[in-house]
């Protein structure tokens, strides 16, 4: 489906996309993941065909981007995507429609299902100026579907989103996983973690992973213990005086607890039974790691 090799995008001294050699497959959504100035929008843009490499090659189903031949297969969602403040939404979306090789008739009805789908139906005339951020962004991912595309890219597609806008969008890429592979730019991993089925991690432009997310759960050292209403100080001594805990860090939400599974196999029965004596109430307690803290914690 996507194929890079020695992928190369130079901005004056900045090296954006280092030499990169990677090649996916179609399937379950696709987590696109590295820190900030990793390349990942860099290797989007490519792949959309908005800028050229520097060097080396990318290709989608075995066309370079840009190419008639893709004209209908790719979709894109550019993290700052912007709809034009002062036209009906319907009037835009049909363009992008036409653009993606539907005749006019078949236009009208791929608009009106995919506003439908991220349940927008009812602001088919209004303009987008007219549009909370939530809204605009549901508009934009009805735009992705258009014609039901091979390939769908997202580059941080809840960003800045509630709660609810953010579930639609996530029940709509589970919805068109199985006629569209989605590869999804994101910061949030707890989402990326539950709804994609293989991770590429990039790390100033070079692959530093490219592996099934499953990979990462066996991870049978580690607890993870979500609580709330408890220090930090106060929990990780609490948790070093247990039999078996070898290193206790805090993580976004809660703690993660390595220790040695084969000669402390009880050692969660343990730390419940401690929380229980404290009169913490804890929200989960969890075998292996978070994907956010294998990538990016200190053990990582």
């Amino acid at each position: 489906m996507l194929e890079c090799r020695g992928l190369t995008k130079q901005f004056g001294s900045t090296l954006a996309v280092n030499s990169l050699d990677l090649s996916l497959q179609s399937g379950g959504p696709i987590a696109l993941v590295g820190p900030n100035g990793a390349g990942k929008t860099t290797l989007l843009s490519l792949c959309c065909g908005f800028i050229r490499p520097s060097r080396g090659d990318v290709t989608l189903f075995g066309e370079k981007p840009g190419r008639a031949a893709l004209h209908g297969k790719i979709a894109a969602l550019p993290q700052d995507a912007q709809f034009d403040p002062g036209l009906p939404v319907a009037r835009q979306l049909n363009h992008f429609a036409r653009l993606q090789g539907l005749s006019r008739g078949q236009a009208v009805t791929a608009v009106a299902k995919a506003l439908d789908t991220v349940q927008m139906s009812g602001s088919l005339h209004a303009q987008a100026d007219e549009l909370s951020h939530g809204m605009r962004k549901r508009v934009a991912i009805a735009q992705v579907l258009l014609g039901t595309p091979e390939l769908a890219l997202l580059d941080e597609p809840t960003a800045g989103l509630d709660p609810p806008n953010a579930k639609i969008i996530r029940d709509v890429v589970t919805q068109h996983k199985d006629q569209t592979t989605f590869i999804i730019s994101s910061h949030n991993l707890d989402e990326l973690e539950r709804l994609c089925t293989e991770v590429v991690f990039l790390q100033k432009g070079a692959l530093q992973a490219h592996k099934p997310i499953d990979a990462y759960e066996d991870d049978s050292n580690y607890l993870t213990v979500r609580l709330s209403d408890v220090s930090v100080a106060e929990f990780t001594d609490a948790c070093y005086a247990v039999d078996g805990v070898e290193q206790v860090s805090q993580q976004q939400g809660g703690f993660v607890i390595r220790y040695d599974r084969q000669s402390h196999p009880a050692l969660d029965i343990r730390l419940m039974e401690m929380m229980n004596t404290k009169g913490w109430q804890y929200k989960n307690l969890s075998r292996g790691r978070s994907l956010e803290d294998q990538l990016f914690g200190s053990d990582s």
